[in-house]
């Protein structure tokens, strides 16, 4: 174990992001778990912090599996590979993405309520989940940041397997990584504490930022 709970994770990935201090920043957080991680970290930077909304497209019969991604913006990562694996046509695909995209605005009411998106554009933003597994979420919402006019996407994760930069240095300026560690099956085996985060844990984390600009 490496971590007590996303709070601590926040903390000790805060430490590796100290040196964006004096940079304009804004800390996007992935939700749901994220975002209590992201928390942490954009108070440390003294930063707004806001969430990016990404939904993965399982494979219908393995939902777990991720074919692809969406994110706000319009931006859609599909994996044709799993896709022909699986056994996907582009009807279910369709139908799969069509279900995502309603939770997604969904999400974006809930948490937002009512509030404007904190502005990316020509800024430093970091994007921060509880950890990467395949990459697919992280590689979308990195597009959507550098979609809204980023001046530098930063991808910061407490925990993820090994050779988990490769799919990501073409979509982000740098990646930050606490663990990453020989034996990773999953993200939540690095946590003693990984139960799921509510959305009313993430509106919580949001109406707690004084610094939204």
């Amino acid at each position: 174990m490496s971590f007590a709970n996303r709070v601590d994770a926040g903390r000790q990935l805060a430490d590796l992001l100290a040196h964006l201090t004096d940079d304009d920043v804004v800390v996007v957080g992935l939700p749901r778990g994220g975002v209590p991680v992201g928390r942490v970290i954009a108070d440390a930077l003294r930063a707004p912090l806001d969430v990016i909304l990404v939904r993965k497209l399982g494979v219908p019969t393995q939902p777990e599996v991720a074919m692809g991604a969406i994110g706000e913006g319009g931006v859609r990562v599909i994996n044709e590979r799993t896709m022909r694996a699986a056994g996907v046509d582009p009807d279910a695909l369709q139908r799969v993405e069509a279900q995502e995209r309603v939770e997604m605005a969904r999400r974006a009411e809930r948490y937002r309520q009512g509030r404007d998106r904190v502005s990316l554009r020509g800024r430093v933003v970091v994007i921060v989940d509880d950890g990467v597994a395949t990459g697919s979420t992280a590689r979308a919402a990195c597009q959507v940041a550098a979609a809204e006019g980023a001046e530098r996407v930063i991808l910061a994760v407490p925990v993820a397997p090994r050779n988990w930069e490769k799919g990501l240095r073409d979509v982000a300026d740098e990646l930050v990584c606490h663990t990453v560690p020989d034996n990773f099956h999953s993200v939540g085996q690095f946590y003693g504490d990984f139960s799921p985060t509510s959305d009313e844990e993430v509106v919580a984390c949001l109406a707690a930022d004084g610094s939204r600009s």
